[in-house]
């Protein structure tokens, strides 16, 4: 008999392929959410966390293999198939992992990676159960990923991190040490800086909301993510001042409102607040609420305090509840518009959200702001980390003035160049 396989070809859907029968279809058109894809001849179901074992139960007795990915880039990652069996035991072993996250009170995108990463190394090392997991299948997951993959040094340590943490907190073992391991060789980069000349052409290539939102990144040093999950209650306009709530490394901070921003800011807020009073009028009106508050203040949700400050223009449904929500807008949305004004700007540099903070680091330091006032500003932990934007300052070559500045050449050619 022909292998039944199954492969996650898009997000939040299994794609389910073999030789299809009548008896074959029908079961699958049992999968509620079912999707027939005719472009590639195959069906597709909800990739809920049950899928597999609802696989398991309608095709029993069969051989059905795994394997991520779909088309070109699948294929060019080589990642092995295994039997359902195995992905239900990866499965089980990936939501421990998120669990233990969970409980840790890691961010959404800790799990998201680390979960990844489990999910990839469980697969490679398939031929081996989970107790017999050490050293060596480590050192050869991390090798390949350099030798193979050829990952940067920082994804090969995430990937490092992240199989720590599996094996400490769901494995109960302790990694020792890695021998033999190919290591990614960090190159020392240094951040992309815009001047204040080409972060003005780029804001004013933009408009509407992405435009005040980059004028937030830039005029306040946040993360694009930070200026996305902004809330009402966390902008301080008497004061001018913004709290960045569970920032990076789940720290909060203040930092500055610009002035630029300030009425604009107020005229946004004041059209959210009519569609978040349209929002109630309608029964809705509700969103997300950090840490499950909502169980401890259950009509804290629809207050105009916890609203997002930049919400998404529609609603979704939120999966546990069935309450339909309104979400903060995607961070695509900025992303996309400030490419099109960088490229509209023909400013040259290989810019994006992030480097609006970059920038802003950057320029308080040219203004002789203390270095210590910008790490706060900026969130960092360690002042070595701000450290970086010092090196940004150096203009041509350090500042070193050439030895060719000071040639003297005779006659009118005084550059003595053709």
């Amino acid at each position: 008999m022909e292998p039944i396989r199954i492969r996650p070809g898009e997000p939040g859907r299994l794609i389910v392929l073999f030789p299809y029968s009548p008896e074959r279809v029908e079961k699958i058109k049992t999968v509620p959410g079912r999707r027939w894809h005719q472009e590639r001849r195959c069906w597709s179901v909800p990739r809920y966390d049950q899928a597999v074992e609802r696989l398991m139960q309608l095709f029993a007795g069969e051989q059905v293999l795994v394997t991520p990915g779909l088309g070109p880039a699948a294929a060019a990652s080589r990642e092995p198939e295994v039997s359902l069996a195995a992905a239900a035991e990866i499965h089980a072993l990936v939501q421990a992992l998120r669990s233990a996250v969970r409980s840790r009170h890691f961010s959404p995108c800790t799990e998201a990676i680390y979960a990844s990463w489990a999910e990839r190394f469980l697969r490679r090392s398939s031929g081996v159960p989970p107790a017999g997991l050490g050293e060596a299948e480590v050192g050869r997951f991390l090798s390949n990923l350099a030798t193979e993959s050829h990952v940067s040094a920082s994804t090969q340590n995430q990937a490092l991190n992240a199989l720590i943490f599996f094996f400490k907190e769901v494995l109960g073992k302790k990694i020792g040490f890695l021998d033999g391991v190919v290591r990614a060789k960090r190159p020392v980069r240094l951040p992309v800086v815009l001047t204040k000349e080409e972060v003005g052409k780029i804001l004013g290539c933009m408009s509407g909301t992405p435009r005040l939102m980059a004028m937030l990144l830039y005029g306040a040093g946040l993360r694009l993510m930070e200026c996305c999950t902004l809330r009402v209650k966390d902008v301080d306009f008497a004061k001018n001042q913004i709290l960045v709530r569970a920032g990076k490394g789940n720290k909060d901070r203040y930092t500055m409102l610009p002035l630029m921003a300030k009425e604009p800011l107020q005229r946004h807020l004041a059209a959210v607040r009519l569609q978040h009073e349209e929002d109630l009028r309608r029964g809705l009106g509700r969103v997300a609420m950090p840490n499950d508050l909502d169980k401890k203040y259950p009509n804290a949700g629809k207050e105009w305090a916890w609203q997002w400050v930049f919400p998404a223009t529609c609603h979704y449904e939120d999966a546990a509840t069935g309450e339909r929500r309104r979400h903060h807008l995607h961070e695509t949305v900025l992303q996309k518009a400030f490419k099109e004004a960088r490229l509209g700007s023909g400013v040259g540099k290989a810019a994006g959200c992030h480097t609006l903070r970059h920038s802003f680091a950057t320029h308080l330091l040219e203004d002789s702001y203390d270095i210590r006032t910008i790490q706060e500003l900026l969130g960092h932990s360690d002042v070595s980390t701000t450290m970086v934007y010092t090196h940004v300052l150096n203009k041509g070559g350090r500042g070193v003035k050439s030895p060719a500045d000071s040639l003297q050449f005779e006659g009118e050619n005084r550059s003595g160049l053709t």
